[in-house]
């Protein structure tokens, strides 16, 4: 099994569905990948259209436990006085990039526009989000030698 950083770039939204009838949205995005959340910033000024220029990384292994290789992308608006409410989603899937990024050290899926859609599966929006997954080099896992101590992995 392969460990490594899986790092999303959350770049921008397009057209999204304004949740509230009264004044502008802010939008900000919730991450999900095998049950870890990561959030971004809100983007205050952007409206429909914000930017976000995120960065969000997990750990991520592969071939690892379950086969639900996806990010599942959830566009909030902030609300000051009441609950955030849900604009929609994209799913990215990131099974291919994990296998390249195994196989090759690095692997990336430059920036792409993928489709928002509400719990009606209506469009609701755009993001752009490139997406990138490098290994971690554990070298404490090569048996090297520290201080004349050699270190090693017992099963």
């Amino acid at each position: 099994m392969a460990v490594g950083i899986l790092e999303v770039n959350l770049i921008s939204g397009k057209n999204l569905k304004r949740s509230d009838f009264l004044g502008k949205i802010d939008p900000y995005v919730e991450i999900q990948y095998k049950g870890q959340t990561r959030k971004s910033s809100v983007a205050k000024d952007g409206g429909r259209n914000p930017t976000w220029n995120d960065k969000l990384r997990w750990r991520a292994e592969f071939p690892g436990s379950g086969a639900d290789y996806k990010l599942i992308v959830k566009v909030m608006d902030h609300d000051t006085f009441s609950t955030d409410d849900y604009i929609g989603e994209a799913t990215v899937h990131v099974k291919e990039l994990l296998e390249m990024g195994v196989e090759k050290g690095t692997a990336e899926i430059r920036p792409t526009k993928y489709n928002v859609v509400d719990s009606d599966l209506s469009f609701v929006g755009e993001l752009l989000i490139g997406v990138s997954y490098s290994l971690l080099q554990d070298r404490a896992m090569d048996g090297e030698v520290f201080g004349g101590w050699k270190h090693s992995q017992f099963d």
